[in-house]
C-alpha cells in the first residue's frame, strides 16, 4: 500500500464495522483521520461493541493520527461543527468517506426478522432512517467537504454504497436509498470534475462486521472481506494521482484489489462480486 502521509481525511460512522475498518487502513497508511460517530467511551455499552474513541486509539496504534468527534449526522449543526474543526485545524480536506448509515437498525423485532418484509408491511421509520442517516447525511457532508476541497482544486469523496442500487435486495427502501446514493455520486462528480475533485461509489462484498459475525453460523464466509479490506480500497484510491479519471464510477472493493495489487489482512484475495452474485 502506498503511503498517505499528510493526507487529511474524514470517515463518518467510524465506531464499528466498515467505517472502523476504513479508518484503520487509512491510519496504517499514515493519514490524519477525523472520525465521527454517535457512540463514545462515555456512553453505556450498546448491543454491539465499538466507539469512535476506541477506533481512534486503534488508528494511533496502526501508525496514524485520529481525532474522534461525536456527531449525529441527522443534525446539520453537529455536522457543520465537524467541518469547522477540520478547517480550523488544517484549512483543507483531502478525503471524505461517507460511510454513516442508519438503515440496519432494528432489522429484527420481537425475535422476528423484519428487514425483508414487503414495503406495505415495513414501518415508515425505516425509510426515514435510510435517508436521514444515509443519503441526506452523505449529501450534507459532501457539500461541506467540497467547500474545503475546491480551494485546493483536488480531493476525493467516497460514498459507501451497495449492489442493492442495481438489483432488488431485501426491501424497497433499501434499494431506493442505495440507488439514490449512486445517483448522488454521479451528479456530484459531474459538478466537481472541473474543479479537480473526484467522487466515487464503493461497493463492499460480504464484510465481516460485528453484526455479520453474530450470524456467522448461518452464513457462507468463504468469500467474505474484513472491514480493513474495504479501507485498503479507499486508501488505494486516495493514493492514485489519476483518481479523477474514475470520478462518477461505481467501484467494487475486491475488483480494486486486483487492479491496485493489495490483499486482505490475512493475505487472501476475495473474488469480486457482480450483480448476479448478490
Amino acid at each position: 500500500m502506498k503511503r498517505l502521509d499528510g493526507c487529511v481525511a474524514l470517515v463518518t460512522g467510524a465506531s464499528r464495522g466498515v467505517g472502523r475498518g476504513i479508518a484503520l487502513a487509512l491510519g496504517g497508511a499514515g493519514a490524519t483521520i477525523y472520525l465521527t460517530g454517535r457512540t463514545t467511551d462515555a456512553d453505556p455499552p450498546g448491543e454491539l461493541p465499538g466507539t469512535i474513541d476506541a477506533t481512534a486509539r486503534d488508528v494511533g496504534a496502526a501508525g496514524g493520527r485520529a481525532v474522534a468527534l461525536r456527531c449525529d449526522h441527522r443534525d446539520d449543526a453537529q455536522v457543520e461543527s465537524v467541518f469547522a474543526r477540520i478547517a480550523a485545524d488544517h484549512g483543507r480536506l483531502d478525503l471524505l468517506v461517507n460511510n454513516v448509515w442508519g438503515g440496519y437498525e432494528r432489522m429484527s423485532e420481537d425475535g422476528v426478522y423484519r428487514f425483508a418484509e414487503p414495503f406495505w408491511q415495513q414501518p415508515l421509520w425505516r425509510w426515514d432512517a435510510m435517508f436521514a442517516a444515509g443519503v441526506r447525511a452523505h449529501y450534507v457532508a459532501s457539500a461541506l467537504g467540497a467547500r474545503l476541497m475546491l480551494a485546493q482544486r483536488r480531493g476525493l469523496i467516497v460514498n459507501v454504497s451497495f449492489f442493492a442500487a442495481q438489483k432488488y435486495v431485501s426491501n424497497v427502501a433499501y434499494g431506493v436509498s442505495k440507488a439514490a446514493t449512486d445517483r448522488l455520486t454521479r451528479d456530484c462528480a459531474h459538478e466537481l470534475r472541473p474543479h479537480g475533485v473526484a467522487v466515487v461509489s464503493l461497493y463492499p462484498g460480504l464484510v465481516r462486521t460485528e453484526s455479520v459475525m453474530r450470524a456467522a453460523d448461518y452464513l457462507d464466509l468463504s468469500n467474505s472481506e474484513s472491514p480493513e479490506f474495504v479501507g485498503r480500497a479507499v486508501a488505494a484510491l486516495a493514493a492514485d494521482p489519476d483518481v479523477l479519471r474514475r470520478s462518477g464510477e461505481v467501484l467494487v472493493a475486491a475488483a480494486l484489489a486486483r487492479e491496485y495489487g493489495f490483499t486482505d489482512v490475512d493475505g487472501r484475495a476475495p473474488r469480486p462480486l457482480g450483480v448476479d452474485d448478490v
